[in-house]
């Protein structure tokens, strides 16, 4: 797998191999924030958490100290905030940190006021621009998979070659996939897999700020963080590590299933926090985003593709604050559609030409079937024998039911749990088997 190998200007290596660490701004100018949106932010911070010594502001802002130091003297001079000393017998004040920051009355009374329009109190967002430039610099268009990359992500899993070499030379192109078949034939298994062919750390942002907006992109239930990276025991140390507005991330997998609606695609604004969370779509920049069960959604297919055409072809998305305000965002990822149904039930030519590759996953012949027969067999401790194989064979034939890669695990599981049940040795009995046939297929 290549990555680019140069640094560009205003970057610097981190520890994340070939991605780019945002440099960390050392003074006001560069962070890229309205100076009174830095006030109202620390002014909501010291509100939330009460007093609190200039190390531990810079913790929560994420700000180097020359970043924040401008602001805690004007909110000094305007009697927004006081130094309140520390006792003798208090270990900060042997430190040398003989003093914390409190809010006056007047500046509760301005932090009330920010509460009102925007409660977002978190880290100090970072400016659309220097977003859009991240986004650039960790492109999934530098993203290159060999033959060797998708065998090693894929050993032990039992798919025809040429099946892969679909998957492989379809992450290469930079365009949609479109993986279609009957259901339980594995699109959405391969789908999620491919994730790992995505090596290498990004940079995302706790939030980014735009028209004075906050919009929140980090999420912890998607994005999962890194732990190779160095982490410095408080802000004070970060000069000369990555601006830590940033989270140290593998590249995110977003699925997107039958839940999924067009206005989950659009920012999603809470009226009570009043703060905007990011769409799955801005969440999966620099990976791969899953729209899966396509077709069960309750919003039209046809209308859910359709929103994909300005990204897919410009590669940008846009948004609209609660404002009316639209603005840009850059739209890096693989998208792919997976669904159970034909693609002419879906969308018209037009929109499939659109699509890099049209992937048709489907039944398995005899000898996948029994590799992923014997697999599951080992992984539930069950003995594989060939009798027990040659029925199952037959009782698809006989009912004439497609070979699909998700039947070997159901059923076992299921003669697992009966054979428990009855406290039994777990066998590929005809007795077994048969029992979890008829619990599994539905009966007509």
């Amino acid at each position: 797998m290549n990555h680019p190998g140069m640094l560009r200007e205003s970057q610097t290596a981190g520890s994340l191999g070939e991605a780019y660490a945002p440099a960390p701004p050392v003074n006001l100018e560069q962070t890229g924030l309205p100076f009174f949106f830095l006030v109202e932010l620390t002014a909501k911070i010291l509100f939330k958490g009460g007093p609190q010594r200039q190390g531990e502001l810079v913790d929560r802002i994420r700000l180097l100290p020359g970043a924040l130091e401008p602001v805690l003297a004007f909110m000094r001079a305007e009697h927004l905030i006081e130094v309140q000393p520390r006792t003798q017998g208090d270990p900060a004040h042997a430190a040398g940190k003989d003093f914390t920051f409190a809010l006056t009355d007047m500046g509760r009374q301005r932090a009330i006021d920010a509460m009102d329009r925007s409660q977002y109190a978190g880290p100090a967002p970072v400016s659309l621009q220097a977003y859009e430039r991240q986004v650039r610099l960790q492109s999934m268009a530098d993203v290159e998979v060999t033959r060797e990359d998708i065998t090693r992500v894929f050993e032990g899993v039992v798919l025809k070659p040429d099946l892969l070499d679909q998957f492989g030379a379809a992450m290469n192109s930079r365009r949609a996939s479109f993986v279609y078949g009957p259901a339980g034939a594995g699109k959405t298994f391969i789908a999620e897999r491919l994730i790992g062919l995505l090596e290498g750390g990004i940079y995302i942002p706790h939030a980014i700020l735009v028209d004075g907006e906050v919009i929140q992109v980090y999420d912890p239930l998607v994005h999962t963080t890194r732990t190779d990276t160095h982490t410095p025991h408080s802000q004070l140390e970060r000069r000369g590590f990555s601006d830590a507005r940033w989270v140290a991330c593998e590249r995110p997998v977003v699925l997107c299933g039958g839940e999924l609606s067009l206005s989950m695609l659009d920012l999603q604004f809470d009226a009570e926090a009043r703060y905007y969370n990011a769409p799955p779509q801005v969440k999966a920049n620099n990976g791969l985003l899953i729209i899966d069960d396509l077709g069960r959604q309750l919003a039209e297919p046809r209308a859910i593709m359709n929103r994909w055409i300005v990204p897919m072809d410009r590669q940008v998305d846009y948004l609209s604050l609660h404002t009316g305000n639209k603005f840009r965002v850059p739209f890096d990822v693989n998208l792919v559609f997976s669904t159970n149904l034909q693609p002419s039930a879906l969308a018209d030519e037009a929109f499939l030409r659109r699509l890099g590759y049209k992937i048709h996953v489907g039944p398995i012949d005899a000898s996948d079937y029994e590799g992923i027969f014997r697999q599951e067999c080992e992984s539930l401790g069950i003995p594989f024998t060939p009798e027990g194989l040659a029925y199952v064979l037959q009782r698809h034939q006989r009912e004439e039911r497609p070979l699909l890669a998700c039947t070997p695990r159901d059923l076992l599981g299921q003669l697992r749990d009966q054979a428990r049940f009855r406290s039994l040795r777990p066998e590929m009995s005809e007795s077994l088997l048969d029992w979890a046939w008829n619990n599994y297929f539905v009966r007509n």
